[in-house]
């Protein structure tokens, strides 16, 4: 029985990035960073479309892979505490749509900036590593594992 606990989930973290009309949100935030980003009268179009790229990664990289825990009190004996997000959602299971989503999107987008910036090299290796940085720990070789105990605790 869960008492004080307002919600019927085990852990609301599973569930949330499938809730309704949360992809669609995600897509028109990055559209409104770019879009604010490109109002910056000294930023030119390839920078606007780097600092989109850099910006939504090291976001996904802290929202998904850095912070551990959940903010809803779970019923989980303290399990969720020593996950990221990443690792909760869909309750772990791999290749679910929202798991594919969150790894397309930043693909696309780099795809986006790498075309925009027509492949300079400064803003090419910006991107790439950006982009390396969010799509290796999604590898489901890396659920749970954390390399030199960085983020063990």
């Amino acid at each position: 029985m869960n008492v004080g606990v307002a919600h019927s989930e085990v852990n609301p973290n599973t569930r949330v990035m499938n809730s309704r009309g949360m992809w669609l949100t995600y897509v028109l935030g990055v559209g409104m960073l770019h879009i604010v980003l490109l109002s910056i009268p000294f930023f030119s179009v390839p920078v606007a479309w780097t600092l989109t790229n850099v910006i939504h990664n090291l976001g996904m990289y802290v929202f998904l892979h850095a912070v551990k825990g959940t903010p809803f009190e779970t019923p989980d004996q303290g399990k969720a505490r020593l996950l990221t997000h990443w690792e909760q959602l869909d309750y772990g299971v791999q290749f679910t749509s929202s798991r594919k989503f969150f790894t397309i999107s930043p693909i696309i987008l780099y795809f986006l900036a790498s075309f925009y910036t027509k492949y300079d090299p400064t803003h090419f290796i910006l991107n790439t590593t950006s982009l390396l940085t969010v799509l290796i720990p999604k590898l489901p070789q890396l659920h749970g594992v954390r390399i030199f105990g960085i983020n063990k605790y």
